[in-house]
């Protein structure tokens, strides 16, 4: 059965969503995102994506003190991005209780770097970032376009030990317009043993339904949580 990993993404300590990526379409959901994590707890949630926008923009994680809130205070397993781009910001994001730490714009500029942090920390709590623009992976939070796509990615870490990928499409992310169930299928034929997380455009439970018939094997759900399409106990 597909996992459903609730998103909670942090803009000055809160709970905010964008739209397609852009952070002068921001609407806050909830000024306590402790309380959006407890909520989610209470109804059998065992894992959280927190995000960090504040420091995906400005390159150092700026709200870890939401993520320190949230591990001590719930039983939620926490990934969390947004600014690791050095080694000091990744010691920190585990030494703040993070499960796993997700790595996108380091990756792509840095591959190198990356590949040795996969060595260091290993696959199963350094996650991949892959946020996708017009075939290519967006960087810096999405303000930037790269010149790497996801497959070049992909084939360059899956031998270094990368385990798991987060895949999102940045046209569809908010728009609750249904997830790019193609392109993880594409994905899936061509690394079939990559853990594929599917983000972005998921509107509804059929949304939902429809990625775990092409056999990918999680999804971060957010705005469409927020603005009630689906409802919490149907993540349980």
């Amino acid at each position: 059965m597909i996992t459903i990993i609730p998103a909670i993404d942090i803009i000055g300590g809160q709970c905010v969503r964008l739209t397609q990526g852009d952070y002068a379409r921001t609407r806050v959901y909830c000024q306590d995102p402790l309380d959006m994590a407890k909520r989610f707890e209470d109804c059998g949630v065992r894992m959280l994506h927190l995000v960090d926008l504040d420091g995906a923009k400005s390159g150092f994680p700026e709200n870890q003190k939401v993520l320190e809130d949230i591990v001590s205070r719930t039983s939620l397993n926490v990934e969390f991005g947004g600014g690791i781009r050095e080694r000091a910001a990744l010691a920190s994001v585990f030494d703040a209780g993070a499960y796993r730490a997700i790595c996108g714009s380091v990756a792509c500029a840095e591959p190198d770097r990356f590949i040795g942090w996969l060595k260091d920390f290993g696959g199963e709590r350094l996650v991949l970032g892959a946020d996708v623009r017009d075939g290519l992976v967006a960087v810096k939070g999405w303000q930037e376009s790269s010149s790497a796509g996801i497959g070049d990615l992909l084939s360059a870490f899956i031998p270094e030990g990368l385990k798991t990928v987060i895949v999102t499409d940045i046209s569809r992310d908010g728009m609750l317009s249904g997830p790019a169930v193609g392109l993880y299928r594409e994905l899936l034929s061509g690394y079939p043993d990559i853990g594929l997380v599917a983000s972005g455009g998921v509107g509804t439970m059929d949304d939902i339904e429809a990625l775990e018939e092409a056999g990918v094997p999680a999804v971060i759900v957010g705005k469409a949580i927020y603005e009630g399409k689906i409802k919490l106990l149907e993540l349980c």
